[in-house]
C-alpha cells in the first residue's frame, strides 16, 4: 500500500544519498585511515620484498657444487657445504615431530572430546597458550638443565626434545579446534550405531578432522625447522658428520647461520646465506603445503 501511495515515492526521490547524510569530518576520517593502512601496508611490502631479494641474491652467491655434498670447513678454510648441516637439522626435526605429534593429537582429542567443561581441561588448555607463546630459549635452557647437565654432554637427542616441546603446543591447539568443527550428528551416528566413544573418535572423528590435524602437523613442523636459540644449548654444532648415536655436538642450519654470519671468513659468510635461502625455501613449502591442504579440506 505505501510502496503504491504517491506521496511516499514523491518522500523517497526527495530523500538524500546515504554518502550524502555523512558528516564531511567522517569522510575525511575514513580516506586518512585508508590512506594510513595502505601506506603500511606498502612499507611492509618493500621491507618484506628487499629482504626476499637481498636472501636469494646472496644466498644464490653461495650455491656451488659441494654445498650438498661435503662437510662444513673449518674456521678460514676454503670450499665445503653443509650437508652435515642439513642431515643433522633433518634428523632433529624429524626426532621433535615425531616425538610432538602423538602427544599433542591426543591432549588435543582429550581437550575436544572429554574435556568440555571440565576444569582440568581448562587448566590443560591455559598452559598449552602458555607455552604456545614461551620463548624458545627457556625452552632451550628447561632442556639443558634436564638432559645436557645430567648426560655431561650435549646431544641430538636433547635437540629433539626441545623442538618436540615447541612443536607440541602448536599441535594440540590446531587438533582440539578441528575435532571441535567436526558435526555433532557424525558422533551421534556413530553412537547410534552402539561403536564405544573411542571407536568413533578414531573412526569417525579423527577421519572427518584428518586433513586440519595433518595441517597442524606441518605447520608445527615449519615452526621448528628454523628454531636456532634451543639448539645453542641442547645440540650446538659440529663441523663434521655426527655420531651414530647422536651423542656429542650435531650439526643443524639454524646454528651453523648463526655461527657462520657472525664470523669474519668471507667462506663461512657464504655458506650462511645459502643455508639461510634453503631453510627458508623449505619453510615455505612446507607453509605452501599446509594451504593447499586445507584448501582441499573446504573443497570437500
Amino acid at each position: 500500500m505505501d510502496a503504491a501511495n504517491p506521496m511516499t515515492q514523491a518522500a523517497t526521490r526527495d530523500r538524500p544519498p546515504i554518502g550524502s547524510r555523512v558528516r564531511p569530518s567522517r569522510r575525511a576520517a575514513d580516506r586518512i585511515l585508508k590512506v594510513a593502512c595502505l601506506v603500511a601496508t606498502l612499507i611492509g611490502a618493500v621491507v618484506l620484498g628487499s629482504i626476499l631479494l637481498m636472501l636469494i641474491v646472496e644466498g644464490l652467491r653461495g650455491f656451488s657444487a659441494t654445498l650438498l655434498t661435503q662437510p662444513t670447513p673449518g674456521p678460514g678454510s676454503e670450499g665445503g657445504g653443509i650437508a652435515n648441516a642439513v642431515l643433522g637439522s633433518l634428523v632433529l626435526t624429524l626426532i621433535g615431530i615425531v616425538v610432538a605429534t602423538p602427544i599433542g593429537v591426543m591432549a588435543g582429542t582429550y581437550l575436544a572430546e572429554y574435556g568440555r567443561g571440565s576444569k582440568l581441561a581448562d587448566v590443560i588448555r591455559f598452559l598449552n597458550d602458555v607455552l604456545l607463546s614461551a620463548p624458545s630459549i627457556l625452552i632451550g635452557l628447561f632442556v639443558y638443565t634436564l638432559m645436557v647437565r645430567p648426560m655431561g654432554t650435549y646431544s641430538g637427542w636433547a635437540g629433539g626434545v626441545a623442538l618436540a616441546i615447541i612443536a607440541t603446543p602448536v599441535i594440540v591447539r590446531t587438533t582440539e579446534d578441528m575435532l571441535r568443527l567436526v558435526p555433532g550428528p557424525l558422533r551421534e551416528a556413530g553412537a547410534a550405531l552402539g561403536a564405544p566413544p573411542s571407536r568413533v573418535i578414531m573412526s569417525v572423528t579423527w577421519r572427518a578432522a584428518s586433513a586440519g590435524i595433518v595441517t597442524g602437523v606441518i605447520l608445527a613442523l615449519a615452526r621448528i625447522a628454523g628454531e636456532t636459540a634451543p639448539l645453542l644449548f641442547t645440540a650446538l654444532n659440529n663441523n663434521s658428520w655426527f655420531n651414530a648415536n647422536l651423542m656429542g655436538g650435531v650439526a643443524n642450519l639454524p646454528v651453523m647461520i648463526y655461527q657462520f654470519a657472525l664470523s669474519p671468513y668471507p667462506n663461512w659468510q657464504s655458506l650462511a646465506w645459502a643455508g639461510a635461502l634453503l631453510i627458508t625455501v623449505a619453510i615455505l613449502a612446507l607453509s605452501v603445503v599446509a594451504r593447499l591442504v586445507v584448501k582441499s579440506e573446504r573443497a570437500r
